[in-house]
Order: structure tokens, then sequence, then C-alpha cells
């Protein structure tokens, strides 16, 4: 008596796969699009419609790298890596008390406090822009990674205090109370009961926040010049007055694209964790 509403689960949950499996490959086919694009001529690229069994070159590649063109791309690359890291190292460091702070050991209306993080991204980036320049052209910081690393910690210390609160909120209270009454004090609590617990939550925000300062490219863009330009910037120097080519643009889309892939797949399992911590009790 019971088959027919369980057909009809089964029939849905199908459903819902297909759906889910449909809404995966649409969003995969255009990243796919852009690699193999990446390994056309420029001439086969730029064909309407394009063609799928053109012949493969890795002369977008090249191109990227400075054959031809004596332009390397790796002053951006370590630009842009150093400003990721050194700021989502330094958004780890400040995001993990001040979560704590508002979690584990509560401050005084912490709900103000964590509605004041979220307050500063109300801001839109473009209205900050003009003072910032202003402040670090007095300050003599222009085109510096370091004023970009200063920037991109700010920019993305709310949201991770935000995600670390709740991670920190699901480590359990007994484990930091047995430490206490063993002897630990704040920093022994936060590196050896702490840390290991929320490993996921961190990973998870480390992630984002290594992502947010990759991609950035107002500031970067207007800030910097010579010395700092990232990848993103170096990117936007393909798109030339003698026109868009295409099969460069992609190739320097891909290999860009590689350090974000490679810390995703690193920390895969650490990111499902985190971004599912909490949600099953």
């Amino acid at each position: 008596m019971n088959s027919a509403p369980h057909k009809r689960q089964r029939r849905t949950g199908s459903l819902l796969g297909l759906a889910a499996w449909l809404c995966g490959i649409a969003f995969f086919l255009p990243v796919a699009w852009m690699v193999l694009t990446s390994f056309h001529s420029e001439t086969d690229a730029a064909t309407n419609p394009p063609s799928l069994g053109a012949s493969l070159s890795l002369h977008g590649y090249r191109e990227f790298f400075g054959a031809g063109t004596g332009v390397s791309p790796w002053p951006p690359l370590i630009n842009s890596l150093t400003a990721s890291v050194v700021s989502t190292l330094l958004v780890l460091a400040l995001a993990v008390p001040a979560a704590y702070a508002l979690s584990i050991k509560p401050v005084r209306k912490w709900s103000d406090v964590l509605f004041f993080f979220l307050s500063t991204k109300m801001l839109p980036l473009v209205a900050g822009l003009l003072p910032i320049y202003l402040v670090a052209q007095n300050s003599g910081m222009l085109d510096s990674i370091w004023l970009l690393v200063i920037l991109y910690t700010s920019m993305n210390l709310p949201i991770a205090v935000w995600m670390m609160r709740s991670f920190l909120a699901e480590v359990p209270a007994e484990i930091m109370e047995a430490a206490q009454i063993d002897g630990a004090g704040l920093h022994t609590t936060l590196m050896r009961i702490v840390a290991p617990v929320a490993m996921p939550g961190i990973a998870a925000t480390a992630l984002i926040s290594f992502i947010f300062s990759w991609n950035e490219l107002l500031f970067a863009r207007v800030l910097t010049g010579i010395v700092a330009g990232t990848t993103p910037v170096f990117l936007t120097g393909f798109v030339t007055s003698q026109g868009l080519f295409l099969a460069k643009v992609c190739a320097a889309a891909v290999v860009i694209s590689l350090p974000v892939l490679i810390a995703g797949f690193a920390a895969q399992d650490k990111l499902v964790q985190g971004l599912s911590l909490g949600a099953v009790k």
C-alpha cells in the first residue's frame, strides 16, 4: 500500500538529481569552452560559430608567457600570490581571536559588534576609492604591494569574523573547560584546543579570503602601476586597441585560475566540512 508514495519519492529524487546535474553542466560549460578555446589559434578562436574540430595549438600560452612580446607574467603572478597569501594569514590571525571573543567568550552586546562588522561591507568599494587614493598618495604607498595587503585584509576581515564566529560557536564548551581545569592559558587553548576542532572552518575561511583577494581588480587597477600590478590587472592588458585576442585571453584566464583551483582541490575536504559545520547535529 505504501509503494505509490515510495515511487513518487524516488521519481522526485531522480528529477532533482537530474536538475542538479543539468545545473552543474550549465555552470561548467563556459569553463570547458574557455579551456578549449585557449588551445586554438587566434583565427580558429575568432570564428563564428566556433569550431569544435579546429586544430589545437599552444600559441596562446606561449604568447601569455612572453614569447614574441617579451612581457613576463611572473611579476604580476608573484604580486597576486604575495598579496593574497599575506592578507589571508593576517585575516586569520585577527579573525580567530575576534570570533573567539564573540562566540566562546562573548563580550557585552556581541550582536552589535557583529552588526558593525557587517555594516562595513555596506559601503560600495568605489565610494571609498578616492579617499584611499589620496591617503596612499600622501603616504607614498601608491604602487605598493603592501598597500594591497592592508586593503585586502580590511576587506575580508568582516566576512572572516562572521564565518569564524559561526564555526567557533559549534566547538563544545566542555573541551575548553577541561583545558582550563588542566591549567591551559588562552594561547594554549586557541592553538591546541580550538584550532584543531575548528580547522575545517578555518580552512573554508582562508580559502574564501584567498579567492576574494586573488580576484580583486578595482583597487589593484587604480592604486598600482608597473611595480605592484596583479594578475587581474595584467589580464586587462590583453584588451588592446588592435582588438581582443580571444585565444590568448583564454590561455591567460586558465593560468590565472590555476592557483585558486589548486587551493580549492587541496582543501576540498576541509572546505566541505567547514561550510556544513553546524548544519547536522
